[in-house]
Parts: C-alpha cells; sequence; structure tokens
C-alpha cells in the first residue's frame, strides 16, 4: 500500500498477507521514483521524503527486487537503464589517482562506524558459512581458512595481499600458515589501524601503496574485495601486474564480487553514495583477460547465498547499535548505511550477484593434480587455530 501526498492510499498486490505500507511525502519525489527509481529511491529514503510505516526498508527493496526479476520497467525509466547499460559498455578506467580518492570515499570513514557492524578481525568482505546456523565470528574465520587452503601455503613463503584492509587476513597468514605477508592498502585510516594490530607480529608488513608501483615478486598473491573497485578498463594492467609479482612457481588466489549472467552496470545510487568506481563483472568479462595475459585459471568457486547471509548478519548488527552512527554522522547518514546493506542483501538474493574465488598460477605444475589438498590443507589449519 502507498499513502500518496495528498493523503490518498493505493493499494496493490496480495489482499491476504500483511500489506506493506509507505508513503511518498511529496510531489517531486514520485517524479523522481517514475523517472529515475534506481538513484531516485535510495534518495528518497536517505532525506526521508520516502518512509516505510508498516515494515522495513529491506522489506521494501526485496519486494521490489523479486518483483523485478519478471517485470520490465515502464516508459522511461526503461530509457533510463538502457542509458546505463550503454555506459557500462565503456567502462571508466581507475588509474593510480582516481583509485585512491574512490577508496578514501568509502574506506577513510570513521573507523567507529565499521565496529557496529563487522565481526571483531574488521573482515569487510563475503563470510563462508560453513553451516547455516554458523555465527558471523565462525563464518568470517572460516572465510580466512578457505583462503588459505586455496594458497597452498608452505612456511617460509612470502604473500603478497593486495588490498589488506584491517590487516585481518595477513595477521591469520602469518600467525598460522607460518608464511611472511606484505599488505597493501590505499586507505589512509585501514593503513593505520593494521599497522598497530601488526606492530608485535613477526613477518607482517603493511603498506601505503598501490599495486602497480610495487617491484617485487611474491610466492603467493591474495586478494579479497579489492577487485570490485580496479573497473573493466583497468583489468589488462591489474592482471599484467599480477602476473610480473607472481613468481614462476607461484599461486594467486582472487575473490570479488561478480555476477551470474550478462553485465550489467552498478547501482547508481551505489556508486554516487557508496562505492565510487565500483563494477561487478561477469566471469565471461574476466576469464579472458587473464588468459591474455599469460595466468592459467586452476579453480574457480562461486558463492551463491554467503553474501546475503553475511549482509543478513551486518544488517542486524547495524540496526541494534543504530543510535551510535547517528552519534557519529547524523540520522540521514544512518538511514544511507541502512538502506546500503538491505539493498545489498536483496541484489545478492534476487538480483544475481555472487562472489568469484578464481585460483590461477603461472605453470600447470605449480599444484598437485586433485583438489584433495584443499581439504587436507583446512583440517591442518583448524588444528593450527587451536594451538
Amino acid at each position: 500500500m502507498t499513502r500518496l501526498p495528498d493523503g490518498r492510499v493505493l493499494a496493490a498486490g496480495d489482499s491476504v498477507s500483511t500489506p506493506l505500507r509507505i508513503a511518498i511525502h511529496d510531489w517531486p519525489t514520485l517524479l523522481r521514483l517514475s523517472l529515475n527509481p534506481d538513484l531516485a529511491m535510495g534518495e528518497a529514503w536517505m532525506e526521508g521524503r520516502l518512509t516505510v510505516e508498516n515494515g522495513s526498508i529491506y522489506d521494501l527493496l526485496d519486494l521490489v527486487t523479486r518483483n523485478l526479476r519478471t517485470a520490465d520497467p515502464p516508459g522511461i525509466s526503461r530509457l533510463a537503464r538502457w542509458g546505463q547499460r550503454l555506459m557500462a559498455q565503456h567502462p571508466a578506467s581507475n588509474d593510480p589517482r582516481r583509485s585512491k580518492q574512490n577508496v578514501a570515499r568509502h574506506y577513510d570513514l570513521d573507523a567507529g562506524l565499521y565496529e557496529l557492524f563487522l565481526d571483531s578481525d574488521r573482515q569487510y568482505s563475503c563470510a563462508y558459512f560453513e553451516e547455516e546456523t554458523a555465527t558471523l565470528e565462525q563464518a568470517q574465520l572460516a572465510k580466512k581458512r578457505h583462503l588459505a587452503a586455496k594458497l597452498a601455503l608452505s612456511p617460509g613463503q612470502r604473500v603478497l595481499d593486495i588490498g589488506c584492509g584491517w590487516g585481518g587476513l595477513a595477521l591469520y597468514l602469518a600467525a598460522v600458515g607460518g608464511v611472511s605477508v606484505t599488505g597493501i592498502t590505499l586507505s589512509e585510516e585501514q593503513l593505520a589501524i593494521a599497522q598497530a594490530r601488526g606492530a608485535k607480529t613477526r613477518g607482517v608488513d603493511f603498506r601505503l601503496q598501490d599495486y602497480r608501483a610495487l617491484t617485487e615478486r611474491f610466492d603467493r598473491v591474495v586478494s579479497v574485495g579489492m577487485f570490485e573497485h580496479v573497473g573493466p578498463g583497468s583489468y589488462p594492467a591489474f592482471f599484467a601486474s599480477l602476473a610480473r609479482l607472481l613468481d614462476e612457481n607461484g599461486v594467486a588466489v582472487l575473490h570479488y564480487i561478480g555476477r551470474s549472467g550478462q553485465s550489467f552496470p552498478t547501482n547508481p545510487w551505489i556508486l554516487k553514495y557508496i562505492f565510487p568506481g565500483g563494477y561487478m563483472p561477469p566471469l565471461s568479462e574476466v576469464l579472458p583477460v587473464i588468459e591474455a595475459e599469460g595466468l592459467i585459471v586452476t579453480d574457480i568457486e562461486v558463492l551463491r547465498l554467503h553474501y546475503a547471509e553475511t549482509l543478513r548478519h551486518w544488517r542486524a548488527r547495524f540496526l541494534a547499535r543504530r543510535s551510535e552512527a547517528v552519534a557519529l554522522y547524523d540520522e540521514r547518514f544512518a538511514r544511507m548505511w541502512e538502506f546500503y546493506l538491505a539493498a545489498s542483501e536483496t541484489a545478492f538474493r534476487s538480483q544475481g550477484l555472487v562472489v568469484h574465488q578464481i585460483q590461477m598460477v603461472r605453470r600447470q605444475d605449480a599444484l598437485p593434480l586433485t583438489r584433495d589438498y584443499m581439504q587436507k590443507a583446512e583440517a591442518a589449519l583448524r588444528q593450527a587455530e587451536a594451538g
């Protein structure tokens, strides 16, 4: 049910179930929602010009995204989406200067914000739910273990973590895998926290550095939740750098948000307010570039609903401490963050977003013949975690 600015109520859908009721508070908002809903809905929610009177913003977005799978947008909204698709065919490259600006927009926010909803290790990427009943802490630990197993680590190896965030994965690999890790980030806020966390850990080096500026070689390379910020125009440079940085017998693992099916532009609201320069590619846009740069793909895993579950946990945690977000910033910011978490969760449930984990090597014989080594490595890592 929708309450219009003049008080009239429009009803639609199933009359048996408890109705979701929203209110649109002015006519210009209704017009903007009609012309460009992908951008206008988030903005109207942030500014309080669109509210949910019975239900939540997640309920509204879940309803909208599920219906989008079967309904075409009408009229000029379809034209707006056509324009977005056209822009997606000519994506901008994220050069070092633009990359640093984009990273700062999102990751240099007050560190206290992320403490409101992340796990204790500050893992700001898709968790790995081995069991549906797993806690967020358990699932994030399982993610690190899963990635470490795919890296096929040996003590003494040198590992590069591209986009190391607050350092949690690098610290895990050093402590449990017996390797030395260089973690690089473009976020000054993340770097400060990572360096503080790693100050008493041997074999960990955190730097404010772009991957294109590195000259060393590494036995293993891992990158989690960073590739979404590279942009298709920079894919050749990224994988050329990866091939250059990886030792002849090395192994690399890339973990990023992708999409099933055909390419589609990033939601304009997400681009404007959350992840400037962000793009989630299908495998068809990534694999040809990997092969063109001389790397060999040895394993691909598609994590389907793991990120939806991760976001469900983040959203519940954020809502439980929402007043603290308002104190850190303001009500508009809190509404923005709430919309971001809800919209992202529904996108992973209904709009084809997934997570790709791609393992790559430079030599055919760099890894064992079968995948059994991954399971054995995970079992060994569990024992190492227990001390």
